[in-house]
């Protein structure tokens, strides 16, 4: 089969910011990508001017992106006319790899960004910039199936480390972290193990404090596709912390999840229930406030999770809710939310919040807390909630037109 490469030469110089200094016949383009080199693609995509409001472009681009089975990711473009192309649309998606670099996949997004132009442009009567290479096809080349070796396994080993210095305090930070996982349409398996380790030291003149954080976990699931809208799994691991009293935690639990839209349509929308259901066995490094230093807990959770990408902006939003089985007053709610949207012309809302109703610690050491393990954050300390909140709002106006970049003075 043919292979069709399509080589596009573009002529002309950067478009002025005024309005007056276009071409009639040059796309007005916005482009909504969180994960495109927006400076690169100005520089070199000409006959076209790139719009600070959607409401003014000609093509209305979507990217969105995925987390693909080898550690990748998968970028979907939506190329949405307006206006005069107000019929016209085109949809197209690649993957990277997870050894690709940044300049690797800039290169990717810009050619598949050019590719989806092509029946805009022609449209637009731009057709005597466009040429198109035809490559032959080599006859004699013979065709083998592509192997894969390693039967979709793809494995990772990390080392993280932080070291910071003063005076009066050092910090020092180590994370040792590996993982295997296999991704197929039909199963997708995960294991990670982890140790980390956290060291503060503080000198004064009374003499040198020197606290330490260890923490310890490992973790699998293995998910099934059942159909286009129900999964079923198990999660299971064992966890180890001096932080969070824990001198040995494992636990497993099955579950079960239904995606209210089909799992094809997960990178522009999703509304997701699933419950879980297990038992844990908890040891403790010191005796817990229930007068526990160990024991055997059966707990249950109940997730609703959804996330929305269309041109106004994006909306994904959890509630979570799970209590012990023995005693359900030992429970936890959990909600998050986060928001960016465009209300109007040039005007955009952020909002990222979350809000944790927590009255489950049944781990936490007995007795009073010192103000030193308080402050230093050297045990967990009781708390019925915990929140959050980020917001953001801007207002963008002027010229319309903004293809020009001035990259002096960005360091």
């Amino acid at each position: 089969m043919k292979k069709l490469f399509i080589l596009f030469l573009f002529l002309g110089s950067f478009l002025a910011s005024a309005q007056s200094n276009s071409n009639n016949s040059d796309l007005n383009l916005y482009l909504d990508c969180g994960k495109c080199d927006h400076a690169y693609i100005k520089q070199n995509l000409s006959h076209v001017n790139f719009v600070r409001d959607q409401k003014y472009a000609d093509v209305y681009i979507l990217v969105r992106t995925e987390r693909n089975g080898s550690g990748g990711v998968k970028y979907s473009f939506e190329f949405q006319g307006q206006h005069r192309f107000k019929k016209m649309r085109n949809r197209l998606s690649f993957s990277t790899k997870s050894d690709d670099t940044s300049a690797e996949k800039r290169d990717l997004v810009f050619e598949y960004l050019k590719l989806g132009l092509v029946k805009f442009w022609l449209r637009s009567g731009n057709d005597d910039v466009i040429s198109v290479q035809l490559k032959e096809e080599d006859k004699t080349a013979v065709v083998e199936e592509v192997k894969d070796s390693w039967n979709k396994w793809v494995f990772n080993v990390g080392l993280r480390g932080t070291f910071r210095g003063e005076e009066v305090k050092e910090t020092k930070y180590l994370n040792y972290n590996a993982s295997a996982k296999r991704v197929t349409e039909k199963n997708k398996f995960f294991i990670r193990v982890s140790r980390s380790n956290d060291k503060k030291i503080f000198r004064k003149d009374s003499g040198t404090t020197i606290t330490r954080q260890e923490s310890t976990s490992f973790s699998f699931s293995n998910v099934f596709s059942l159909n286009n809208h129900w999964s079923a799994g198990f999660f299971g691991g064992m966890y180890e912390s001096t932080y969070k009293n824990f001198d040995l935690s494992y636990w497993l639990r099955p579950a079960i999840e239904y995606n209210f839209f089909d799992y094809k349509q997960s990178f522009k929308k999703q509304l997701v229930l699933s419950y879980r259901v297990g038992g844990s066995q908890n040891n403790y490094i010191e005796t817990t406030i229930f007068d526990e230093d160990e024991e055997l807990l059966w707990e249950h959770s109940f997730n609703l999770g959804g996330a929305v990408q269309q041109k106004w902006g994006n909306v994904s939003g959890e509630i979570s809710y799970s209590s012990y089985l023995h005693d359900t007053s030992l429970s936890a709610v959990s909600f998050d939310l986060g928001t960016n949207f465009r209300l109007f012309k040039g005007f955009s809302l952020s909002l990222n919040g979350s809000y944790d109703i927590t009255d489950n610690q049944v781990n936490l050491a007995a007795g009073d807390l010192s103000l030193e393990d308080l402050l230093l954050a050297q045990k967990q300390a009781q708390s019925g909630y915990k929140y959050s909140l980020r917001f953001g709002l801007n207002y963008s106006f002027g010229s319309m037109y903004n293809t020009i970049v001035n990259p002096r003075f960005n360091f």
